[in-house]
Protein backbone atom coordinates (compact mmCIF):
# COMPACT_ATOMS: atom_id res chain seq x y z
CA UNK A 1 0.00 0.00 0.00
CA UNK A 2 1.17 3.32 -1.15
CA UNK A 3 1.44 6.52 1.39
CA UNK A 4 -1.88 7.68 -0.91
CA UNK A 5 -3.61 4.96 -0.12
CA UNK A 6 -2.99 4.96 3.75
CA UNK A 7 -6.42 4.96 5.60
CA UNK A 8 -6.82 8.23 7.87
CA UNK A 9 -10.00 7.75 10.73
CA UNK A 10 -12.79 9.63 9.60
CA UNK A 11 -11.63 10.81 6.35
CA UNK A 12 -10.82 7.19 4.42
CA UNK A 13 -7.03 7.62 2.06
CA UNK A 14 -4.45 10.30 2.20
CA UNK A 15 -6.12 11.17 -1.19
CA UNK A 16 -9.44 11.41 -0.10
CA UNK A 17 -8.44 13.73 3.02
CA UNK A 18 -6.26 16.60 -0.04
CA UNK A 19 -9.37 16.63 -2.55
CA UNK A 20 -11.49 17.77 0.91
CA UNK A 21 -8.72 20.52 1.73
CA UNK A 22 -7.68 23.65 -0.65
CA UNK A 23 -4.57 23.84 -1.59
CA UNK A 24 -2.04 26.92 -1.38
CA UNK A 25 0.96 27.62 -2.95
CA UNK A 26 4.49 27.22 -0.80
CA UNK A 27 7.91 28.96 -1.63
CA UNK A 28 10.74 26.09 -0.97
CA UNK A 29 14.27 27.12 -0.37
CA UNK A 30 16.36 25.18 -2.98
CA UNK A 31 20.24 24.05 -2.59
CA UNK A 32 22.29 26.63 -4.66
CA UNK A 33 21.70 26.46 -8.21
CA UNK A 34 19.02 23.47 -7.58
CA UNK A 35 16.04 24.85 -8.80
CA UNK A 36 15.68 23.17 -11.97
CA UNK A 37 15.95 20.02 -10.52
CA UNK A 38 13.62 20.49 -7.93
CA UNK A 39 10.93 21.46 -10.57
CA UNK A 40 11.30 18.38 -11.68
CA UNK A 41 11.56 16.26 -8.95
CA UNK A 42 7.96 17.90 -7.67
CA UNK A 43 6.52 17.84 -11.13
CA UNK A 44 7.34 14.35 -11.60
CA UNK A 45 5.17 13.93 -8.25
CA UNK A 46 2.21 15.02 -9.72
CA UNK A 47 2.57 18.30 -7.79
CA UNK A 48 1.37 21.85 -9.29
CA UNK A 49 5.05 23.87 -9.69
CA UNK A 50 5.59 27.58 -10.32
CA UNK A 51 9.46 27.76 -11.14
CA UNK A 52 9.79 31.93 -12.63
CA UNK A 53 12.24 32.38 -15.01
CA UNK A 54 13.63 35.17 -17.31
CA UNK A 55 15.77 35.32 -20.35
CA UNK A 56 19.39 37.30 -19.53
CA UNK A 57 22.34 38.25 -21.72
CA UNK A 58 25.32 37.39 -20.31
CA UNK A 59 28.68 38.68 -21.05
CA UNK A 60 31.84 36.39 -20.80
CA UNK A 61 34.92 37.86 -21.94
CA UNK A 62 34.61 36.26 -25.43
CA UNK A 63 31.38 36.05 -26.36
CA UNK A 64 27.54 36.96 -25.23
CA UNK A 65 24.40 34.65 -24.73
CA UNK A 66 21.00 34.70 -23.87
CA UNK A 67 20.65 33.04 -20.54
CA UNK A 68 17.44 31.30 -19.03
CA UNK A 69 17.88 32.54 -14.85
CA UNK A 70 15.59 32.29 -12.08
CA UNK A 71 13.76 35.64 -11.08
CA UNK A 72 14.51 34.31 -7.49
CA UNK A 73 17.51 32.41 -7.23
CA UNK A 74 17.61 29.51 -4.51
CA UNK A 75 13.40 29.28 -4.74
CA UNK A 76 10.91 27.79 -6.64
CA UNK A 77 6.61 27.55 -5.76
CA UNK A 78 4.33 24.66 -5.31
CA UNK A 79 0.82 24.30 -4.93
CA UNK A 80 -0.14 21.43 -2.43
CA UNK A 81 -2.09 21.00 1.30
CA UNK A 82 -1.46 21.94 4.01
CA UNK A 83 -0.96 18.39 5.70
CA UNK A 84 1.92 16.73 7.19
CA UNK A 85 2.00 13.93 3.96
CA UNK A 86 2.35 16.98 1.62
CA UNK A 87 4.88 18.81 3.48
CA UNK A 88 6.61 15.68 3.81
CA UNK A 89 6.51 14.93 -0.04
CA UNK A 90 8.38 18.08 -0.95
CA UNK A 91 11.06 18.22 2.15
CA UNK A 92 12.07 14.96 0.62
CA UNK A 93 12.43 15.99 -2.65
CA UNK A 94 16.01 15.63 -4.36
CA UNK A 95 17.44 19.94 -3.71
CA UNK A 96 14.68 20.98 -1.57
CA UNK A 97 16.51 22.49 1.96
CA UNK A 98 13.00 23.80 3.42
CA UNK A 99 9.49 25.29 2.78
CA UNK A 100 10.16 28.83 3.80
CA UNK A 101 8.21 29.86 6.95
CA UNK A 102 8.44 29.12 10.66
CA UNK A 103 10.04 25.60 11.96
CA UNK A 104 9.65 24.33 8.14
CA UNK A 105 5.53 24.22 8.28
CA UNK A 106 5.32 27.05 4.97
CA UNK A 107 3.67 29.89 5.02
CA UNK A 108 0.52 30.11 2.40
CA UNK A 109 1.76 32.86 -0.47
CA UNK A 110 -1.56 34.85 -1.57
CA UNK A 111 -3.04 33.57 -5.27
CA UNK A 112 -2.86 37.60 -6.36
CA UNK A 113 0.70 37.52 -5.23
CA UNK A 114 2.42 34.23 -7.52
CA UNK A 115 -0.31 35.85 -10.63
CA UNK A 116 1.75 39.21 -10.48
CA UNK A 117 5.07 37.42 -10.80
CA UNK A 118 4.17 34.97 -13.26
CA UNK A 119 2.52 37.93 -15.58
CA UNK A 120 6.08 39.89 -14.82
CA UNK A 121 7.77 36.48 -16.13
CA UNK A 122 5.54 35.88 -18.92
CA UNK A 123 6.19 39.25 -20.57
CA UNK A 124 10.00 38.80 -19.73
CA UNK A 125 9.70 42.54 -19.30
CA UNK A 126 13.10 44.33 -17.73
CA UNK A 127 13.23 44.62 -14.17
CA UNK A 128 15.28 45.02 -11.41
CA UNK A 129 16.28 43.15 -7.89
CA UNK A 130 14.74 45.44 -5.18
CA UNK A 131 14.97 45.55 -1.27
CA UNK A 132 11.95 44.14 -0.06
CA UNK A 133 10.04 46.62 1.80
CA UNK A 134 7.35 46.78 4.14
CA UNK A 135 4.04 49.54 4.69
CA UNK A 136 5.55 50.09 8.89
CA UNK A 137 9.23 49.16 8.42
CA UNK A 138 11.99 51.71 9.29
CA UNK A 139 13.69 53.15 6.12
CA UNK A 140 16.25 55.31 5.60
CA UNK A 141 16.16 58.29 2.55
CA UNK A 142 19.36 57.20 -0.03
CA UNK A 143 20.06 60.82 -2.26
CA UNK A 144 18.45 64.09 -2.74
CA UNK A 145 17.52 66.67 -0.45
CA UNK A 146 16.28 64.15 2.52
CA UNK A 147 19.13 62.04 2.14
CA UNK A 148 19.68 59.95 5.76
CA UNK A 149 16.35 60.86 6.31
CA UNK A 150 15.17 57.86 9.08
CA UNK A 151 11.16 56.97 9.51
CA UNK A 152 8.45 54.58 9.21
CA UNK A 153 7.10 53.31 5.24
CA UNK A 154 3.65 53.63 5.19
CA UNK A 155 1.36 54.28 1.73
CA UNK A 156 -1.74 53.49 0.67
CA UNK A 157 -2.70 52.53 -3.51
CA UNK A 158 -1.48 56.31 -4.56
CA UNK A 159 1.37 56.87 -2.71
CA UNK A 160 4.01 56.34 -0.33
CA UNK A 161 5.27 58.16 3.04
CA UNK A 162 7.97 58.38 5.60
CA UNK A 163 6.58 59.27 8.98
CA UNK A 164 9.03 60.99 11.26
CA UNK A 165 8.18 60.89 15.03
CA UNK A 166 9.97 62.81 18.03
CA UNK A 167 8.36 59.74 20.36
CA UNK A 168 9.15 62.09 23.83
CA UNK A 169 6.47 64.76 22.56
CA UNK A 170 4.85 61.89 21.01
CA UNK A 171 3.92 64.03 17.43
CA UNK A 172 4.66 62.90 13.95
CA UNK A 173 4.85 64.42 10.45
CA UNK A 174 4.64 62.26 7.34
CA UNK A 175 6.27 63.19 3.95
CA UNK A 176 5.66 62.23 0.29
CA UNK A 177 8.65 60.12 -0.68
CA UNK A 178 7.70 59.07 -3.75
CA UNK A 179 10.62 59.34 -6.34
CA UNK A 180 13.22 58.58 -3.43
CA UNK A 181 15.21 55.58 -2.84
CA UNK A 182 15.14 54.09 0.48
CA UNK A 183 16.46 51.48 2.07
CA UNK A 184 15.24 49.64 5.09
CA UNK A 185 17.25 50.80 8.59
Amino acid sequence: MNASNTVLPGYGSISALRATIATHWFAVRTRSRHEKVVERGLQSQGLDVFYPVVNQVHQWSDRRKLVETPLFAGYTFVRIAPIPEDRVRVLRTQGVVELVGAQGQGIPIPEDQIEAVRAVAALNLPFTQHVFLKVGQRVRVRGGALDGVEGVLVGNSRNRNLVISVEPIQRSLSICIEGYQVEPV
